[in-house]
């Protein structure tokens, strides 16, 4: 079993900045990939960026890409999410997810059920 813990999120200014963090544990982390998905009040979960663990590929949903930068970094377990240019709309309750399955396709890894392990979400608000 995989437990991932997500730290980093707070209240910034539209523009600013947050890196958020998720720390895998329990065993040997021995996922394919790490994701972050974004979940806003009365909206679906939704894609944010992936990451392939052995490789480190990325992914960007099209509403953060030149914005935000997904990382790993392997000796500790640890996924970032660097997020910046942040902008209101980029508010919600951020999830850090691992998968044990690596696609081929950026797009195999949008919805939620693809993935096998979930953080508990570290809220981001962004003021204006």
């Amino acid at each position: 079993q995989v437990q991932l813990v997500e730290s980093g999120g707070g209240l910034v200014q539209a523009g600013g900045s947050l890196r958020l963090s998720c720390a895998a544990s329990g065993r040997t982390f021995s996922s394919a990939a790490m994701g972050w998905f974004r979940q806003a009040p009365g909206k679906e979960r939704e894609f944010v960026a992936a990451i392939t663990w052995s490789v480190g590929r990325t992914y960007y949903a099209d509403s953060v890409k030149g914005r935000f930068t997904i990382s790993r970094d392997k000796s500790k377990d640890t996924g970032y999410l660097e997020m910046n240019s942040l902008k209101p709309e980029d508010t919600a309750v951020y999830y850090c997810s691992a998968s044990r399955i690596a696609y081929s396709s950026g797009t195999n890894y949008y919805p939620p059920g693809k993935w096998d392990y979930w953080g508990q979400g570290t809220q981001v608000t962004v003021s204006s």
